[in-house]
This record gives structure tokens, sequence and C-alpha cells, in this order.
């Protein structure tokens, strides 16, 4: 559905990796591009260097009036739609669309879309495993490294091939949807996260159920049937609906006694034999087998998948035993309930390392599952005095400034047998760059134990 926006005065509004894939995608089609970031750091120091010997114009460290001489803006995720730039522009009638919506522009592709508060970039991950061993060429892209506008750039410039888009989708990408719409749509869970940028849950809400609001009859979308939100929104929607559970049948699989069986009722592979452990990614794998039947690959390539899988760089990611300790690498853990599913994913006594920067969580949710299993939780980063307030009174508690101070304290006080877990329950950017970052200095730190 490729739009004609030659000569066309583009505004893109940030300088990270979604702005510039966006402005290199709007000058390939011959847009007359304007790039402007307020922040001036590395990052956009760099990136205006790359755009600059590009001859795409840009400013960064300033919003000058020249972001308004533009017909259309292009907004990236980490742009909040409510600051002042914005209402200007909407209030000059300027059409303001996502980075994520501007891709969708220049791509026919069929699009299998996912989104969540917790699971995503795991999902997708397994998404990908399953069609890249079939009859599909798939193209991983969006939240989870490759901005959406760098792929479809790449498969028109023919640098890659692929005949499906797998995106994973946050919040903040759907806050500027126009005529985005996939053909399939997975709704993982809904639980509190980014309530610093949303202003409560129920825009929240709201903001990810976006995603359906263009679905045709022709699309499908899939919810977690046991996430109350999900179910309640979902339960009587006219668009083709597909639940699925832990607990309950959906149309393809189901489980009784720790085995997962297919449509017809015959057994389709037992529980021991999936790699990837916890039960919340079982439903992850149970969500991705759904999207695969779907698209009607075989059973085979959903088993070898479901074996072989085992996960995805800072999520629940072993590092090392030592000492007869275990360490876990969970930096992708940015909210609560990510951490509740982590801890829940070990039945060992565990060393939880929790900290950052809070995106407005209450820690004492943490509470009811700290008493399971939690020996010691180490607190570190701006949140650390928080986390010790909230839960210092109920759990061993020991509150550090920096992650390595956390990473010694930790190993000081594990025994044999003990899980150190990282899974801090915040975003990275009180001390890091990215969660990436965080995760990359634990191991660090860790294998020099």
């Amino acid at each position: 559905m490729s739009f004609n926006i030659a000569n066309k005065k583009i505004t893109i509004i940030g300088l990270q990796k979604s702005g510039v894939a966006a402005a290199q995608l709007a000058s390939m089609n011959g847009a007359n591009v304007f790039v402007s970031d307020l922040i001036e750091n590395e990052i956009t120091k760099k990136n205006y260097i790359k755009l600059t010997d590009n001859k795409i114009k840009c400013e960064i460290g300033k919003h000058t009036d020249r972001i308004f001489e533009s017909e259309l803006w292009v907004v990236s995720p980490g742009v909040p739609k409510n600051i002042k730039i914005i209402k200007k522009a909407q209030f000059l009638g300027i059409k303001i669309i996502g980075e994520i919506e501007f891709a969708n522009m220049f791509t026919n592709l069929p699009i299998i879309a996912v989104t969540g508060s917790n699971g995503k970039s795991t999902t997708v991950s397994i998404i990908y495993d399953i069609l890249k061993n079939s009859k599909y060429e798939p193209i991983l892209a969006g939240n989870i490294g490759i901005p959406f506008s760098s792929a479809v750039k790449e498969l028109n410039q023919k640098l890659i091939k692929g005949n499906i888009f797998i995106l994973e989708v946050s919040s903040f990408q759907l806050e500027f949807i126009d005529q985005f719409h996939p053909y399939i749509s997975l709704f993982l869970n809904i639980s509190p996260d980014h309530l610093d940028r949303h202003k409560n849950m129920a825009e929240y809400v709201r903001t990810k159920l976006s995603m359906v609001k263009n679905m045709t009859n022709d699309d499908f979308i899939i919810f977690n049937k046991e996430d109350e939100s999900l179910n309640t929104y979902f339960k009587n929607f006219s668009v083709k609906t597909i639940a699925y559970g832990l607990k309950s049948d959906n149309k393809f699989f189901s489980i009784r006694n720790s085995t997962l069986y297919d449509s017809n009722n015959e057994p389709f592979l037992e529980l021991r034999k999936i790699r990837l452990k916890g039960q919340h990614n079982l439903s992850n794998l149970i969500a991705s087998a759904t999207i695969a039947k779907i698209l009607n690959i075989d059973g085979d390539s959903i088993k070898n998948t479901m074996k072989n899988f085992e996960g995805i760089e800072h999520r629940l990611e072993f590092i090392r035993k030592f000492s007869d300790v275990i360490y876990i690498n969970d930096s992708k853990a940015t909210n609560l309930s990510s951490v509740i599913a982590a801890l829940n994913s070990f039945e060992s006594p565990i060393i939880l390392l929790l900290g950052g920067k809070n995106k407005d969580s209450n820690f004492r949710q943490l509470l009811p599952h700290t008493r399971r299993h939690v020996k010691h939780i180490v607190s570190f980063g701006e949140a650390g005095g928080e986390i010790a307030a909230a839960l210092g009174d109920a759990v061993r508690l020991k509150k550090t400034s920096s992650l390595s101070q956390a990473v010694a304290s930790a190993h000081k006080v594990a025994s044999p047998g003990d899980v150190v877990l990282m899974s801090p329950g915040c975003a990275s950017f009180d001390q890091f760059k990215s969660f990436e970052q965080r995760g990359t200095k634990f191991k660090e730190l860790v294998n020099r134990l």
C-alpha cells in the first residue's frame, strides 16, 4: 500500500533508532524530511551525522519553529503524546502518526502483531522460530530491536527477503495509530506498566487495545482468556477471536495430565519435553502455536520449536553455576508482573536483585510472592531506597547503590543450591542506557566472580 510522499514536507520527531529509520524510509520515497530532537547526547549526535551525511536535514538540542512547516509528523515511540509541541501541531492541523503507522504505509505484507505488558519479545521470537522452519520467510521487527521502518526500507530495496512481518508492539507505538491493522493481533496480558507515561491504568489499556480498531472480518484476534481485562473486552467482540490459556481449552490446544493435546484430542507433546521453563512461557508457547495453526503450519514445525527454543537474551537467561549457586539474568523484567513470573519459575531459594528507575510501581505488590521462597533481596539504583522502605520490614534486605555492589552482596549471602536472580522490576535509565546494557554488565560481573 505504497503512498506517494514525493516532495511532501515531513517532520520526524525523535532522533533515536525509530526516528532515524523513519527519516531514511521517508527520504527514500522522495519526501522533504526534517528531523528534530530536543535531546543532545552521544546517540543523537551520532545519528545527526549519519543523516546529514545523507543530505537529510536535522536539528538536535532544540525544537525550532521549522518543525511546524510540514504536512505530516512522524513521532517516535519515546515522545509522549501530551507535550506542548504535539498539542501545537494538532492545533495547527498537522497530521500526526507514529513510526509503526508510517512504515505500514509502504508494505502490503501480512502482519502478526504482538502486544502485552510482559512476554512480548519471547513470544515474537518463538513465532519467528516456528515460521522460519516452515513455508514462510518471516521478518522480525518493531520494539524488539529493528524498527519497522528499517525492515520495510530494506525489503523494498530488496536487501532482505520476506513474506510476513512479525512485530513486537509497545503501548508507546500505539499512541498514534491511524490505518494500521495486523492480520493477526495477539494480546498476551495487561498489567500495570508505564504508568509514569500513561495517566492511569484505564488509558494504558485503551492504548493497548487500539491495535485492533481497524480490524476487518478477515483478521484474527488471539487473546489470553485468563487475563481478566482482555477476557472482558474480547468475549463479545465482533471480529474473529480465539482465546487461549493454561486452564481452558481453545480451538487448537488443551492441557491435561502434563500433556498438550491437539484439536482432535490427540496427545501433541508431553510438557516435560518443552525446554523453555515457566508457566508464563508455556502460555506464550500455546499462543504462538495457535498463530501457527491459523497459518496452516504443520505440527512438526511447532513441536520442533517447543522442544528446542531456549529463550532470549536478558530474559531468564542462565549465566553460570558457581560454587553451586545459579546466576540468572532477567534484565528485561522492567515491571513487577515480569518479576513475579520470574519468581514463579524457580523452586530453589532465591536472592533477588531488584532496582533501577521506578515506573510508578508499588513494590509492596511483590510481598505475597516474596514469601514463597525469596530468602534475601538486594536493592540497587535510584529506586533502591524506595524498595527497601516497601519491603524491608517483611524480608531480609540489603540496600546498595550500584549493580556491582548488588552482585557482590548477593554473592556474599548466597549458599549452595540458591538462585541469584537479577530481575529488576524497574527501567534501566538511572544508571544504564538500556536493559540490554544492564544485563550485559550483570553478566560481566557474574563471570568475574
